[in-house]
């Protein structure tokens, strides 16, 4: 049996990773920082939770991850752990660059003294491009970070490439562009939209403060994009891979897809809030995932359209179920 071992497997990406590779066989080590008690709800959402074993460790304690390493022994690490709110980094820069950026290398150096033959994954993404050079994002595109989090990231991508070239370890980097889903953290502005538009359509609330409407994002389904993560490392050579839709979509342009789904005017509903807006902001990401699909094999299967409604069907599903307790509550 293989074993994976991920950081970050309560978060949006680890649990659908996680659900890929038992469906392929896979034993699943999921490692949680002491420092958090662990948000499980995207586990048991996908029905996964007892099937998965869950360790305490933490990226920042390179003792920990040694550890952790030498007892499963495992086959595939994936780094996903990250603190991965983007607005967030620019209050917490310095706990930003520990996580996400010295958190990848010490589970990179963890690796190559306990699993030099492991194969690694390392998440990189396209805030990494930032301020964009070319229209379209390639991985020679170079980069221009534009946050803490842009910056931590690109920190950790390059580490892993050394760590290739000079340790000969089985790393690879997925750049990956915006990527959502049902079990997209709250505080992200597609699950801010969708879970307003529950709400809204259910009577709870009437408006939702967002900041940059026209800010454009290649966004894709998190489901289809753990998938090209293993196959990452299921190839012959290690390589860093742009994973995107190769489609852009404006903030306004997703509201409005969210509303229609409940036949609603997003005009109506949505205010614009100046605070909201990025210290500095990036205004287009897009995508070529040309090289993911000629050498992996991999393209997005879910359009923008579909993700849209995914989201909102099941914060609609959470609201109601919400709405259900109180009056449970109430008529106790």
């Amino acid at each position: 049996m293989t074993t994976a071992f991920i950081t970050g497997i309560t978060g949006q990406d680890g649990a659908y990773l996680a659900q890929l590779l038992l469906s392929k066989g896979y034993e699943v080590i999921g490692m949680h920082p002491q420092r958090s008690t662990p948000n499980l709800w995207r586990l048991q959402e996908l029905n996964i939770l007892d099937q998965i074993k869950l360790v305490e460790g933490d990226v920042v304690d390179i003792s920990s991850v040694i550890k952790l390493l030498e007892v499963y022994k495992p086959d595939e690490i994936y780094n996903l752990a990250a603190q991965s709110f983007v607005g967030a980094s620019w209050n917490q820069p310095i706990l930003t660059s520990q996580i996400t950026g010295l958190g990848a290398l010490n589970l990179l150096e963890a690796a190559r003294l306990v699993r030099p033959d492991c194969r690694f994954y390392q998440a990189s993404s396209s805030e990494m491009f930032g301020k964009i050079q070319h229209q379209q994002q390639t991985e020679g595109t170079p980069f221009y970070p534009r946050s803490p989090y842009g910056v931590a990231k690109l920190f950790s991508h390059w580490m892993t490439v050394n760590y290739r070239e000079s340790h000969g370890l089985f790393a690879c980097s997925g750049i990956l562009f915006n990527h959502e889903s049902p079990l997209r953290g709250i505080q992200f502005v597609t699950r801010k939209i969708t879970d307003a538009v529950a709400r809204i359509s259910c009577g709870l609330m009437d408006q939702v403060q967002l900041g940059n409407l026209e800010a454009k994002r290649d966004w894709g389904f998190a489901g289809d994009f753990v998938e090209a993560m293993w196959l990452m490392l299921q190839q012959d050579q290690p390589d860093d891979y742009v994973i995107a839709t190769g489609q852009t979509t404006s903030v306004q342009d997703f509201c409005k897809m969210a509303f229609d789904y409940v036949n609603l005017d997003w005009k109506q509903h949505v205010q614009v809030d100046p605070k909201l807006y990025r210290p500095a902001e990036v205004d287009i990401l897009l995508g070529d995932a040309s090289k993911a699909q000629q050498q992996l094999g991999w393209k997005a299967r879910t359009r923008i359209e579909q993700l849209a409604g995914m989201m909102v069907e099941s914060d609609l599903r959470r609201v109601k179920e919400e709405l259900k307790l109180k009056k449970g509550c109430h008529d106790s």
